[in-house]
């Protein structure tokens, strides 16, 4: 049930993007404009997650996960009834916030409910909502919304949504320790954390940054259903990734697969800048991006583990709103690009974003200035000091 509804917020979170020119035609606005709802929606979530942790500590976290839903809900109807883009606006927060409110519970819940034995599976079952949403919920959504209009959609995204909230009352209770904002706060004066928050917002902002204009970036080279089988060459790209990653920062270390992610994934974004006249070299590009951004998240999550060990959960959750600072960093500057210079130049904008988040990752690794600040052992034989 809880992978259902990460699938049903996974769709609502990417379908947008492709449905774009439609939905700026019939509010009236630019292309770059309505771009900003997804600066809108991330920027929302990100600023109400943390929010509503910290007011809903003590709640039981079905109330949160139905609660949540039916937020949502409410915002999606306003969406799909919107003839205006403020109303449209409005109803994209509202959906933002009960996301917020669903998705951090969801993960809270599976790791709770499972035990310490099978909490990795667990917390994977329910990431394999979000995957596979990529996968086949995106291209399926776009799909539906050339052939019926992005209005169809919205309303086929509610249904999921209220089928998932029929099912919260199924699930047991549970209760998780409260924790103050001022705690989450102070979370952020180590320099190590913030270190590894700003990484994560300059990792995120670049896919955004293109893929909430892709269909105006690839123009004619993927209109129709071309534009579907480009989204799904860029979910199976993620699904990949998202296989591989565990192993790799396991057998490798989380710094140089996040350093490889994201160096693949501005070469990519550089190539494509190229090549985004010719439609089977952006199909191979799409499936690259998807993967080496794959191989982002992950150890990033590991990164915090490592600097804030004492306080990982509190600095996981706010992970998860940097993801979304930078889903919105990277909209804005997309939309900012696409007025300024055009839809062509995204994917150089792209590269270059991702290319100073590789410098910036790489020069302040806050994982390296504890392994060279470590006490080394003392050689056997030597007296210690």
């Amino acid at each position: 049930m809880l992978a259902a509804g990460t699938f049903t917020l996974g769709v609502d979170g990417f379908v947008l993007s492709g449905l774009l020119p439609s939905i700026a035609t019939d509010l009236s606005v630019s292309v770059s404009t309505a771009g900003q709802l997804t600066t809108l929606f991330s920027i929302t979530y990100a600023v109400g997650s943390p929010v509503i942790a910290t007011l809903t500590g003590r709640w039981d976290r079905r109330v949160l996960l139905g609660g949540g839903l039916a937020l949502f809900l409410l915002g999606m109807a306003g969406q799909a009834l919107a003839t205006s883009f403020a109303v449209m606006a409005t109803g994209r927060a509202f959906a933002a916030l009960g996301a917020a409110a669903f998705q951090s519970n969801a993960y809270v819940l599976a790791g709770t409910l499972a035990g310490e034995h099978r909490r990795g599976r667990a917390l994977a079952a329910v990431t394999a909502g979000t995957s596979l949403s990529t996968v086949l919920g995106v291209p399926f959504g776009v799909l539906v919304g050339q052939w019926a209009g992005w209005r169809v959609v919205l309303w086929t995204i509610m249904g999921l949504a209220a089928l998932t909230a029929v099912c919260v009352p199924r699930l047991p209770g549970a209760y998780v320790p409260a924790t103050s904002m001022r705690t989450r706060l102070g979370v952020l004066t180590r320099p190590t954390v913030l270190a590894v928050l700003v990484a994560t917002v300059a990792v995120v902002a670049p896919t955004f940054l293109l893929i909430s204009y892709l269909p105006a970036v690839l123009g004619t080279t993927a209109t129709g259903s071309r534009l579907v089988v480009v989204l799904l060459a860029f979910g199976l790209g993620s699904v990949v990734g998202n296989r591989l990653v565990g192993r790799l920062v396991d057998g490798r270390g989380a710094l140089r697969v996040l350093l490889a992610g994201v160096g693949g994934v501005a070469v990519s974004y550089a190539v494509l800048a190229g090549a985004q006249s010719w439609y089977l070299p952006t199909l191979v590009l799409a499936f690259t991006i998807g993967a080496f951004g794959g191989l982002t998240i992950t150890p990033q999550q590991h990164r915090l583990f490592d600097v804030a060990p004492d306080v990982a959960t509190v600095a996981l959750g706010l992970n998860g709103s940097a993801i979304y600072l930078g889903a919105a960093l990277g909209a804005a500057l997309g939309g900012l690009t696409l007025d300024a210079i055009g839809a062509s130049a995204l994917p150089a904008a792209a590269a270059l974003v991702a290319t100073a988040a590789a410098a910036f990752i790489g020069v302040t690794a806050p994982e390296r200035r504890a392994r060279a600040t470590a006490p080394r052992p003392t050689p056997a034989g030597q007296p210690l000091p």
